[in-house]
């Protein structure tokens, strides 16, 4: 039985609007639905690492967020560790990519995709 809550889950995860646009558009060019899957793991230079993937399905025991129509998946051992944050689709000169703005994170790396807690 998957949970699934929107567009802010309890534990206070949201999916973001510029996220949800995005996955609109991603699934738009695949043709077929897809849901961002966010996962933290351990390693990187900080410590944990966000693991962001599109997938197809949630697994059964996945944490769902959905806004406007689209989802982010998480699993149940990266919950606390995404508790309060923003999942996010920022589109700069940088780069595009998705992002996870955590307030858990006592710190991160300059590329954005390792943190501490």
């Amino acid at each position: 039985m998957s949970l699934s809550v929107s567009p802010r889950a309890p534990e206070g995860i949201l999916l973001a609007e510029s996220a949800a646009k995005r996955l609109a558009k991603l699934a738009e060019i695949e043709g077929k639905p897809v849901m961002l899957r966010v996962a933290v793991d351990g390693g990187g230079c900080s410590g944990f690492q966000y693991r962001l993937e599109l997938v197809d399905a949630a697994e059964a025991d996945d944490l769902i967020i959905r806004r406007d129509g689209q989802a982010a998946v998480i699993d149940p051992v990266s919950i606390p560790f995404l508790k309060g944050s923003e999942i996010a689709f920022v589109d700069e000169l940088a780069g595009a990519q998705f992002v996870v703005r955590n307030p858990n994170a006592s710190s991160s790396c300059g590329c954005g995709v390792s943190f501490a807690i």
